[in-house]
């Protein structure tokens, strides 16, 4: 019976072994680079999808489309404040502004002036000074800021972080944002 055991026991270990070596023999799993759609791409399509003309909202599905499911998005919404949203209440919030009637009327447009990115193997990171604006409105487009934070996934590259500020004095941006 000890004997029995001891052969289970020797099976066993080699089992384990021969699986650890196999498995950590894999490359990871990791699609060509030529297959997946840049950074910067998914970025300019965001501001596209984000824009649109009267009566012609986004496909919100769309948008959903370009962010990672836990993606975090923190926007200056005051001077002081800013808001925290999950993927859900950043379009939430979106489809809210374009309920508004002087939006459905007009439209809006958000405008990439500048865009710098930086790719890491599977992290990006996205700068973009950008305008908004409500075509025909007397205010002038709002300049801001949104720095993206991006993941390579299986799919293609997904929006995993987003913060933005109120444009800042031109000297204060970095050198790449500047005009």
């Amino acid at each position: 019976m000890r004997r029995i055991g001891l052969v289970f026991l020797f099976g066993g270990l080699l089992a384990a072994a021969s699986t650890a070596v196999s498995v950590s023999a894999q490359e990871p799993a990791v699609p060509p680079s030529d297959s997946i759609t840049a950074p910067e791409a998914v970025i300019r399509e965001l501001y596209g999808l984000v824009s649109w003309e009267p009566g012609s909202p986004p496909n919100w599905d769309d948008v959903r489309a370009l962010f990672h499911d836990q993606a975090v998005i923190v926007l200056r919404t005051g001077a002081n404040a800013t808001s925290v949203f999950d993927v859900d209440g950043f379009v939430n919030d979106f489809i809210r502004f374009a309920e508004r009637p002087n939006v459905q009327q007009s439209g809006f447009s958000e405008t990439i002036l500048r865009i710098h990115t930086t790719v890491i193997r599977d992290m990006a990171q996205v700068w973009v000074r950008y305008a908004a604006h409500i075509p025909g409105s007397p205010r002038p487009p709002q300049e801001g800021v949104d720095f993206f934070l991006m993941i390579r996934q299986p799919e293609g590259w997904k929006v995993a972080a987003v913060t933005n500020e109120a444009l800042i004095p031109p000297e204060q941006l970095p050198a790449v944002l500047r005009d």
